[in-house]
């Protein structure tokens, strides 16, 4: 009996430390935090901003790369286990009013106070931050355009007819010329009529309406544009390819591109993903992101010089005076717009 209770003895200690271990083993697992975004630069995302916070909160990345109507519709679809997604303004507020994100904690997220007024709550005070801010202005090929370009109407001119290029409505800056052509028939407003009657103008000299802004740069490489609304965020490429290109803010203003990151519905590891949001928009984090050219930075502290600046948009005389969008507005008419833009422009 002695003999059989000191077995029973062992073995029980036995699992005792077997549990211990395996316990111990759950603990060291790194949590995984599924992120949603475009896929640029992934190696130098992963070296500034995964793989730092990965050792510091013991988590393990896992990103989802696509376009913003993709990975949107992938949300939509419930067929993948997001945690936070990135995506600009404009498919945000859709799934803000779809109800797929959850409402963040800003106590949560103290770095927003660091970033400018108009990248802390771009979509209201419920929801994620915008990580980075460019513009929207006008490129052209300085040693073909012998005229002086100033304002957005000047696309109108005559001179630039079958020298042009357009954004093609369904991306993020179609809205943008959809306010552009309004204002160009003297609309103080967006007026969908008085954009589609001056686009109709335009719309025999327009080479493409493009939808990659690396085919823009091709475009402009190959000599068939001059002249195109163009991201700042790509016009390093087009100006490594025609060395005479110049990117311009017509006199009316630039327009606002924002980046945002929100939490999705659902996520099992919210104030995880909260700490990630309010990482990516420490300064230090956006410093190493603008010195390796991958984003502008929207938190205000980041300083740069003109060289590590040159090609973004930066410090608050630009960013806090760029042209923003009613997106609420464009959301509830866009489809109406496509449908008019198929039947009248393509």
């Amino acid at each position: 009996m002695k003999k059989i209770a000191s077995i029973l003895v062992l073995v029980l200690a036995l699992s005792t430390m077997l549990m211990a271990c395996s316990n111990d083993s759950a603990a060291d697992k790194p949590t995984e935090l599924v992120i949603s975004t475009w896929g640029f630069s992934e190696d130098v995302m992963k070296k500034n901003v995964y793989e730092p916070f990965e050792k510091e909160h013991n988590v393990k990345i896992v990103v989802e790369t696509g376009n913003n109507t993709d990975r949107l519709n992938k949300i939509r679809q419930g067929s993948s286990k997001v945690d936070l997604i990135y995506l600009s303004d404009y498919y945000a507020l859709q799934g803000i009013e779809e109800g797929l994100f959850e409402k963040i904690d800003r106590k949560n997220i103290p770095n927003i106070d660091q970033l400018y007024n108009i990248a802390q709550a771009p979509l209201g005070e419920d929801w994620g931050p915008a990580h980075t801010v460019a513009q929207l202005g006008l490129v052209i090929n300085m040693e073909e355009v012998k005229m002086k370009v100033e304002s957005w109407s000047d696309m109108w001119k005559p001179e630039f007819q079958n020298k042009i290029a357009l954004p093609n409505i369904t991306i993020t800056s179609g809205p943008m010329l959809m306010d552009m052509a309004s204002k160009h028939a003297g609309s103080a407003d967006m007026n969908a009529d008085a954009a589609f009657k001056a686009l109709k103008e335009i719309n025999p000299g327009v080479v493409k309406y493009y939808s990659k802004s690396a085919d823009l740069s091709n475009m402009f490489a190959q000599g068939e544009v001059i002249i195109a609304p163009m991201q700042d965020t790509f016009f390093g490429s087009a100006k490594e390819a025609v060395p005479s290109a110049a990117f311009i803010t017509p006199k009316e203003g630039a327009y606002a591109l924002l980046n945002t990151v929100n939490v999705v519905k659902g996520s099992k590891n919210k104030e995880l993903a909260e700490k990630f949001i309010n990482w990516h928009m420490s300064e230090e984090v956006q410093k190493a992101n603008a010195l390796d050219k991958v984003d502008a930075p929207s938190n205000k502290n980041v300083k740069l010089t003109e060289e590590q600046a040159f090609g973004m948009t930066y410090g608050a005389d630009v960013v806090e005076n760029l042209k923003t969008l009613d997106l609420k507005m464009v959301n509830e008419q866009m489809a109406s717009w496509i449908d008019r833009w198929n039947r009248e422009l393509e």
